[in-house]
């Protein structure tokens, strides 16, 4: 993430001091894709189980998130800091990843994924259809969000590069596939159309390879 959007220190000032951390950190630009944890889920040591040994400067890091007036924050360095902000960010990614499973999580982005916001699917067939981001690890630094489609049921790259450098585990595995699971209305019925490659108006005829057909060793 770039300098100028990391996670607020004591060192910036803000145009409005009233504005909380997460509600800052999700107008970030690149941070389109989140949506704003309540206040209470974060507030729930419950849902923040396992987290502190998963994240560096986890103490530090959840005070940063929660607007923790701490004297201990006001002492780090500025190297310290710039871990901290990380931590931040990562341990809300975290959260975030969790929260978006619960019945207030999904809403946000069921809101999200019927306006567009995760982007739409880039194949002539599905009709612009709207993805929903998925993690390929519930793993931090494992890999970065991807987009699937739920008519073609495959996965894209984010257009953006602000988008596409953002880490899958904030969103998890789970998420996209529970959200059209517990709302069936959302799933878009499969492509009709099917892309034909011709020659001179004649189909195109591609022998099956060998390898590719099924034989008795095959089938036990």
């Amino acid at each position: 993430m770039a300098q100028d959007n990391r996670p607020r220190s004591k060192n910036q000032n803000q145009e409005d001091e009233n504005v909380s951390w997460v509600t800052w950190f999700c107008s970030l630009k690149g941070n389109e894709f989140l949506c704003e944890v309540e206040e209470s889920f974060i507030a729930d040591n419950f849902n923040l189980t396992g987290l502190s040994s998963c994240v560096p400067y986890y103490k530090y890091a959840l005070q940063t998130i929660k607007d923790v007036d701490s004297p201990e924050l006001d002492q780090l360095t500025e190297e310290q800091e710039e871990v901290v902000e990380s931590a931040a960010e990562m341990l809300y990614g975290l959260i975030h990843a969790r929260y978006i499973i619960t019945t207030p999580g999904m809403q946000l982005m069921t809101t999200k994924y019927q306006n567009g916001e995760f982007g739409r699917c880039p194949r002539v067939f599905c009709e612009k259809q709207p993805c929903l981001p998925v993690g390929l690890s519930d793993n931090v630094r494992q890999d970065t969000v991807k987009l699937f489609c739920p008519r073609c049921e495959k996965l894209y790259v984010p257009k953006l590069l602000r988008h596409a450098s953002m880490d899958g585990a904030y969103f998890g595995t789970t998420f996209a596939h529970f959200l059209l699971h517990s709302q069936p209305e959302l799933q878009p019925p499969l492509p009709t159309h099917r892309y034909v490659p011709k020659i001179f108006g004649f189909k195109i005829h591609v022998p099956e390879k060998d390898s590719e057909k099924p034989t008795i060793k095959n089938l036990k």
